[in-house]
């Protein structure tokens, strides 16, 4: 509702909004993982997310998340990726690396756009399951030992991590506060089927070749 006040005949005319029913934040420390679950912003494989308030959830398999908080500004954001695969002969490439990185560093970025500061990052680290035959053990191991030579390289601890074995996990996080929760999900025909999906497209994507022509970007 908008209301006019304009009970003086020759002086200026005020304008003011009714304001309408606060909606108060929820106390997220008080819910618990699943609750916190179903009101989460969904990430996917390349994805990532930075916030100080709702809950980021997302679904893993081979692919790693990781979780940076600064525990002084309250915010924290995660990322959802998978390095492209390569040969059982051949180390890891620029293009392989850049993947990476690039999935880091705009995490940490985002955070610092925010007033974040990279001395105060901490970190945790969830993923790298083998959950089908058809993907390469190794893919998850990768993925798993370049985010943690990355973290450890950028002086960002890791406070926790649930990573490798044969499961898919649903995580969790809370980025206001710091909180992961990560569950490991029973190896079901549909969930495999979900997570390989979105991790065949992804790393589908991943390998196409990409135009010699345009800006590069430039990392921080």
């Amino acid at each position: 509702m908008l209301a006019v006040v304009s009970d003086i005949p020759s002086g200026p005319v005020f304008f003011f909004q009714r304001a309408g029913p606060v909606t108060p934040t929820p106390d997220y420390s008080k819910m618990t993982g699943k609750e916190l679950d179903r009101i989460a912003h969904v990430i996917r494989p390349g994805g990532w997310s930075v916030a100080g308030g709702r809950p980021i959830s997302t679904l893993l398999g081979s692919c790693v998340a990781v979780c940076l908080f600064d525990p002084q500004l309250k915010i924290g954001g995660m990322n959802h990726f998978l390095l492209p695969s390569r040969g059982k002969d051949r180390e890891l490439d620029p293009d392989t690396i850049l993947s990476g990185d690039y999935s880091m560093e705009v995490l940490v970025n985002a955070l610092l756009a925010q007033g974040g500061q990279k001395r105060r990052l901490v970190a945790k680290m969830f993923g790298g399951g083998n959950i089908v035959s058809a993907i390469l053990t190794s893919i998850g191991e990768r993925n798993v030992e370049f985010a943690t030579e990355w973290l450890q390289r950028e002086n960002i601890p890791v406070l926790a991590s649930d990573v490798l074995g044969p499961w898919s996990r649903k995580v969790v996080f809370v980025p206001g506060t710091g909180d992961a929760f990560c569950m490991r999900m029973p190896v079901t025909q549909s969930i495999v089927a979900q997570v390989s999906r979105e991790e065949e497209a992804y790393a589908n994507s991943l390998s196409k070749p990409v135009p010699p022509a345009g800006k590069k970007i430039e990392l921080f």
